[in-house]
C-alpha cells in the first residue's frame, strides 16, 4: 500500500483510503532515519541535526496526518519543531533559520480537498525525491515495525517563527510607489501567510493595498480548484482586478510555494513571460549572474537573458531539478512553467511570496502598467502545453527523433526537443508524464500560420487528445 502514495517528487493520495494514519507514522519513521542517518554520514554533530522541521496545511485530514507523522519521527529518535499552520516555503525557511535536518510539509498543495501528502526536504531545505531519497524513506517507513512502543524516544516542540519569516520575505520588497493588488488565496495557505507577512489588506506595507480573495479557510473546500494553471481557476482574480481597478492580481495554489499572475487588465501572464520579466530586474543588479529556466519557456527568456548580459541556463521540468541547477550554478533566480519562481537569496529555492514583492518591486518601479511591461516578452505564439495519450509513448518519441535527426538540433534532456526556429521560425517539446500514459506538447513558433501548420503535422502522431 505503501508504493501507491509515493510518487516522483512527493508523498501523495487520498485520504483515508490511500494514505491514513498508521502510513503517516510510518513515513514520519522513515524519515527521521533517512534526514537523520544522512546529517551523521556528513559528520554533522551540531545538535540542531537532531530536529526536523514539521509543517501542515489547512485540509481537514492535515492535523491527524502531522500528529501521526511527529509521532513516527520522535519512535525513530528523531526530535521535532512543529511550525504549525503554514505555506510549503515557510518549512524550507525554518529548516535553514534553524539549521535543522530537514523537514516535512504535510499537504496536497493543489489537489482536490480529498488528497493530502508530504513533501520531504533535507538540509539546507534542497528537495527529497524519487531519485535522491524518496525511495529510501519508502524503504525504511515499509521496514519498520509497526507494533513497537509509541513512546517518544525524540521530543517536540512548536515555535512561531512568523515574525522571523515575515522579515525574510519582506527584505526583497522595495515598493516605489503606491500599489492596489488583488490576491486570491484559493481558499488555501495564503489565507494565513499573506496577513501575517503583509498585514491584513497589505496593513504591514506602506502604500500598499490587498484586496483579499478567497482567504476563509473552509474546512478544507475550495471555492475554486487551488490550481492557478487551469484558466477558469483565475476567472474570480480577473473579475477582481477590473472592478477594484487594481495593478494586477495574483492566485496561490493550495499550499502557496506557486502562483500566477494577471494583468490590470486581467489577462493572464506566463509564467515563462514573468520569468524574463524578473530575470532582467536581477541581471540588472547582479550583471553576469546565472538564469534557469524551464525547457518548456518560450524563446524569449533566453534571448532576454543573453540580451541583459546574464547566462541562460536550461533546466529539465520538476523543482528537483531547478533547484539543483541554481545551486550548482550560482543562479540568482529561475522561473518555471508552473509558477514555482526561484531565488538565490532563498536558499536557491522557490517561494511565493518572494515572486510577489519581486514583482510589487518591480512594477512599483516603473511608470507603465504591467502589461505595457510584458508585452515585449510576448513576442512569439504559443500552443500551450497540449496532452495526448498515447501506450506506446516510448515508441512515439523515437519515431519523431529519427524524423528529425539530421535536420534540426534535436536533444533529450527532457524527453524530445525539435528546434527548427532559425530554419522554420518553430521549435516544439515533446516529454512524457511522470505519472499517467500521457505525452505532453508544447510547440512555439513566429506566427500564428507557422504554428497552426506545425500542430497539424505533430498532433496525429502523438495519440489521442485530452483536456487535461
Amino acid at each position: 500500500m505503501l508504493g501507491r502514495v509515493f510518487k516522483a517528487y512527493d508523498v501523495r493520495g487520498t485520504y483515508p483510503d490511500l494514505l491514513n494514519d498508521q502510513m503517516a507514522w510510518q513515513i514520519g519513521f522513515g524519515v527521521s532515519r533517512f534526514l537523520r542517518g544522512e546529517a551523521e554520514a556528513a559528520g554533522q554533530t551540531n545538535p540542531m541535526m537532531r530536529n526536523i522541521v514539521v509543517g501542515r496545511d489547512m485540509r481537514v485530514s492535515s492535523p491527524s496526518l502531522a500528529r501521526s507523522l511527529i509521532s513516527g519521527i520522535n519512535a525513530q529518535g528523531g526530535d521535532v519543531i512543529d511550525v504549525g499552520l503554514v505555506d510549503t516555503p515557510f518549512v524550507t525557511f525554518a529548516i535553514n533559520h534553524l539549521g535543522c535536518a530537514g523537514g516535512v510539509m504535510v499537504t496536497a498543495s493543489h489537489n482536490p480537498p480529498q488528497y493530502n501528502g508530504f513533501k520531504v526536504s533535507r538540509r539546507q531545505g534542497k528537495p527529497v525525491g524519487e531519485m535522491n531519497g524518496l525511495a529510501e524513506v519508502r524503504k525504511f517507513a515499509a521496514m519498520v515495525d509497526t507494533t513497537i512502543g509509541r513512546g517518544a524516544a525524540g521530543r517536540s516542540e512548536t515555535r512561531d517563527l512568523w515574525e522571523a519569516y515575515a522579515h525574510h520575505v519582506l527584505r526583497t520588497l522595495d515598493l516605489k510607489r503606491p500599489l492596489k493588488i488583488v490576491i486570491d488565496a484559493s481558499n488555501g495557505m495564503a489565507g494565513a501567510m499573506v496577513p501575517k507577512v503583509f498585514g491584513k489588506g497589505g496593513a504591514n506595507v506602506k502604500g500598499l493595498t490587498i484586496v483579499e480573495v478567497n482567504f476563509e479557510h473552509t474546512k478544507g473546500n475550495f471555492a475554486h480548484e487551488p490550481n492557478p494553471l487551469v484558466a477558469a481557476n483565475l476567472a474570480q482574480t480577473q473579475e477582481a482586478v477590473r472592478a477594484n481597478k487594481a495593478d494586477f492580481g495574483v492566485c496561490f495554489d493550495g499550499d502557496a510555494d506557486r502562483l500566477v499572475v494577471v494583468d490590470e487588465k486581467g489577462s493572464i501572464i506566463g509564467c515563462d513571460h514573468l520569468t524574463a520579466l524578473l530575470a532582467k530586474w536581477f541581471l540588472a543588479r547582479a550583471p553576469g549572474a546565472g538564469i534557469v529556466y524551464d525547457l518548456r519557456s518560450t524563446k524569449a527568456v533566453e534571448e532576454d537573458v543573453r540580451a541583459a548580459g546574464g547566462t541562460p541556463h536550461r533546466c529539465r521540468v520538476g523543482h528537483v531539478f531547478m533547484k539543483q541547477v541554481m545551486a550548482e550554478h550560482n543562479c540568482v533566480f529561475g522561473g518555471e512553467l508552473s509558477g514555482h519562481f526561484y531565488f538565490r537569496d532563498n536558499f536557491f529555492a522557490d517561494s511565493g511570496a518572494i515572486a510577489l514583492t519581486t514583482l510589487l518591486t518591480v512594477v512599483s518601479g516603473q511608470s507603465k502598467p504591467l502589461s505595457a511591461l510584458v508585452a515585449p516578452v510576448r513576442r512569439y505564439v504559443q500552443s500551450g502545453e497540449i496532452n495526448f495519450v498515447n501506450e506506446e509513448a516510448d515508441a512515439a518519441l523515437d519515431a519523431l527523433r529519427e524524423q528529425f535527426v539530421g535536420e534540426a538540433d534535436v536533444d533529450e534532456l527532457d524527453g524530445v526537443t525539435i528546434d527548427l526556429f532559425r530554419a522554420r521560425g518553430w521549435w516544439c517539446n515533446v516529454r512524457k508524464s511522470n505519472t499517467e500514459p500521457l505525452l505532453r506538447l508544447n510547440v512555439e513558433a513566429k506566427d500564428r500560420k507557422v504554428l497552426d501548420k506545425v500542430l497539424a503535422e505533430l498532433r496525429p502522431r502523438l495519440g489521442r487528445r485530452v483536456d487535461h
